[in-house]
């Protein structure tokens, strides 16, 4: 599998990223083109090659006319979801807002649509996370893996004050990641909008062997004297047999007393919030009462967000929690075509070096509606493609 490690020794911003992707082979006239494909079309990007630590790295500057500063979280999603971006990239870019406005949130004790975002709703920051998170698509990155992050120290000036270094929000969104803090003299490294990638894409640290295919630095604003100021992005093929194991989180809690549509609800919620995988199950309560098991597999950085989504979504009194073992078999998303439409596959290879793909049932489902074609029809045509592009 492709994958990406994010070599934050200098901390991470949603420049640096896209500076760092650019090294890395990604297309500098599909990001000039990014704005308009957000229907930003007055704003400039320029591209050029600096130096930092004797390092040359890419840096990434957006020409923006007088916009608003700042949006509420409903604003930005309106303009992601009508972007051209395909719909998994915009469903992780508003995973990455939401996990801002939910951090800001619990500092400011708002709720999250009610969070006015300064710094992450400008136009600059928009692109920085949607031209990442779709840049890496672009790059067919199936995991992303983040190393120890460089926090920086000192103090930091933003629209609620003079605020320690990382800011309360930044830090927040780094829960479950392994930081460091410094250099000293440093200031802030790591920006609420390089804290949200790392929040929804990073998959753990990296692992311990994997194959560089390539390299590349993304410069950051600051440059200081005899230190490179820089993100490193690693682009490798993995080294796997059989699977990965990784180490994951299970939350569990028992309900009795919800309606099954409730309960539905709570578990879509769960997934968007970032769970892995979300299961109910039927349970026997005390006095035989027929109930339901929520058992959640999670990220542990995502698992106090989940949890806590739990006990103010449903009725429970009480969340389990514990460490599990999961072993993963290496799987990437495909692209497939299907009677003139485009359809995504999840590609996995299995211990004995085969491979299967299975179509995902939403382009499935569809494609029979565009062509008026029965759903079982279009299901067996997408199984046959899927069929011959696992053993081509």
């Amino acid at each position: 599998m492709r994958i990406a490690i994010f070599d934050a020794f200098s901390g991470i911003s949603g420049d640096m990223t896209l500076g760092a992707l650019l090294q890395v082979g990604l297309e500098a006239d599909w990001l000039r083109a990014l704005p308009a494909a957000l229907g930003l079309g007055d704003v400039g990007v320029r591209i050029r090659d600096v130096v930092r630590g004797q390092i040359v790295c890419s840096k990434v500057d957006f020409d923006i006319p007088p916009q608003p500063h700042g949006r509420h979280i409903r604003a930005i999603r309106e303009l992601v979801d009508r972007s051209v971006a395909p719909e998994h990239v915009r469903e992780r870019a508003n995973r990455a807002f939401a996990a801002i406005a939910a951090a800001e949130g619990e500092i400011h004790g708002l709720p999250p649509e009610k969070v006015h975002l300064h710094e992450v709703g400008a136009v600059d920051a928009i692109l920085d996370i949607v031209g990442s998170i779709w840049g890496l698509d672009q790059l067919g990155v199936g995991r992303v893996h983040v190393g120890q992050i460089a926090l920086g120290d000192g103090t930091v000036t933003a629209a609620h004050g003079v605020l320690p270094v990382p800011a309360p929000a930044t830090l927040k969104l780094l829960e479950g990641q392994a930081v460091r803090p410094g250099p000293e003299g440093s200031g802030e490294l790591v920006t609420p909008t390089g804290a949200a990638l790392v929040r929804v894409l990073s998959e753990g640290p990296p692992p311990d062997a994997y194959v560089p295919v390539t390299s590349g630095f993304g410069a950051g604003t600051k440059d200081f004297a005899g230190r490179a100021n820089a993100l490193r992005i690693v682009i490798a093929d993995t080294v796997e047999n059989g699977g990965a194991d990784e180490t994951l989180t299970e939350l569990a809690c028992d309900i009795d007393d919800m309606s099954p549509e409730y309960l539905a609800a709570v578990a879509d919620r769960v997934r968007e919030a970032g769970a892995l995988d979300v299961t109910l199950l039927a349970a026997t309560m005390k006095r035989g009462r027929p109930g339901t098991r929520v058992e959640v597999l999670c990220r542990l950085s995502d698992a106090r967000r989940i949890e806590d989504l739990l006990l103010v979504e449903t009725t429970t009194i009480g969340v389990r929690q514990r460490t599990v073992r999961r072993r993963a078999l290496p799987r990437e998303l495909v692209r497939l075509s299907l009677l003139g439409h485009e359809i995504a596959a999840k590609l996995v290879t299995l211990p004995n070096g085969r491979r299967r793909a299975k179509p995902e049932f939403a382009d499935v489902e569809r494609v029979a509606l565009a062509t008026g074609r029965p759903l079982q029809d279009i299901s067996r045509l997408a199984a046959a493609e899927a069929e011959r592009y696992s053993n081509g």
